[in-house]
């Protein structure tokens, strides 16, 4: 499978989804990134704009296991990834596995569990794969989180640790949807819901064959160089308290080789980084208090670094490879 197929499979998922997401083509296909890489997306955006429905309409589109878990302060770990049962007729314990276990998981306003609930994902998000009792259980592949939170109610939350938010490859924000789309929303649930009558557009065997000829993707020297001096520079930057960690620049570098795929072509281009630095670093990025007082996050961080580290010269001829890539 080629970059020109990865977009013709991509282009196809997409145009399945905004069937029911009217409007928001660039973060369904921010969510596609996150699929092709093997990646978690963290949502975070107020109630009603369509987080949910987003995940379900993605899912159903590619066929994939499907599961959903809904946080709430009473929630407890073996309520997320299963348990022993003991079994009386055979004398043995069973596993019964919990919601956890499916190729793609919705983590509905995961900030709303305790700490000790929410590090229960941590596994499964960074091995995929859950121990109950000394026993490791190896979750479906592909193994796809998509957590959602609200930014704005903070009462009875328990907020992420940044161990657990470093495990999102992006964080985005779907926001309002314009006027006319939002009409359209209406015409279009005047009878039912859209998403009854979504349909699957293509398989998770396909899927993984992309994910597979996302990682033929060329990356020049020159643009790894860029990623390390941006990712290195909110290390440094003076209104953060803690800069990225290198997982920033792993998952920096293989979002722009999702990217460049669904556009389409075999390298990364410096304005794919420029395009995903923000979703892919600035949940990575803790503001120092001082810069907190002044109103300042760390979304601006990153734009501030865009605007400041050099980007690399020599147009696409220079970001292309010298010989062409072998087909997965």
């Amino acid at each position: 499978m080629d970059s020109s197929t990865v977009r013709q499979l991509v282009e196809t998922t997409t145009d399945n989804v905004e069937r029911v997401i009217i409007g928001k083509r660039r973060e369904v296909e921010l969510v596609m990134v996150a699929l092709l890489c093997r990646g978690h997306v963290l949502i975070e955006d107020v109630p009603g704009v369509g987080k949910t429905v987003l995940t379900k309409a993605i899912a159903r589109s590619i066929g994939s296991s499907f599961k959903r878990i809904q946080f709430t302060p009473d929630l407890l770990p073996s309520d997320v990834t299963g348990v022993n049962v003991f079994n009386q007729q055979r004398g043995t314990f069973e596993f019964r596995p919990g919601p956890v276990v499916a190729q793609m998981v919705l983590a509905d306003e995961i900030n709303r569990a305790t700490p000790k609930t929410q590090a229960a994902m941590l596994e499964a998000m960074e091995e995929a794969q859950i121990s109950i009792d000394g026993v490791t259980h190896h979750l479906p592949s592909p193994f796809i989180v998509l957590a959602t939170e609200n930014p704005i109610d903070y009462e009875g939350t328990f907020p992420l640790p940044e161990a657990q938010l470093d495990r999102f490859l992006l964080r985005l924000a779907l926001g309002y949807p314009s006027r006319a789309g939002e009409l359209e929303m209406l015409d279009r649930q005047h009878l039912r819901h859209p998403l009854e009558g979504l349909n699957q557009v293509i398989s998770v065997d396909d899927l993984v064959r992309a994910q597979d000829a996302v990682k033929a993707v060329h990356v020049s020297t020159a643009v790894r160089e860029y990623i390390v001096a941006l990712v290195e520079s909110t290390r440094h930057h003076n209104d953060v308290f803690l800069g990225a960690s290198p997982r920033g620049s792993i998952a920096l570098f293989n979002a722009t080789r999702a990217w460049a795929a669904i556009r389409g072509r075999e390298f990364v281009l410096p304005d794919d980084v420029k395009l995903l630095a923000e979703p892919t670093l600035a949940h990575r990025i803790i503001i120092g208090p001082p810069a907190r007082m002044r109103g300042i996050d760390s979304r601006e961080v990153v734009r501030d670094l865009l605007n400041s580290i050099p980007v690399p010269q020599g147009g696409r001829q220079a970001m292309a490879p010298a010989q062409p890539l072998t087909r997965v």
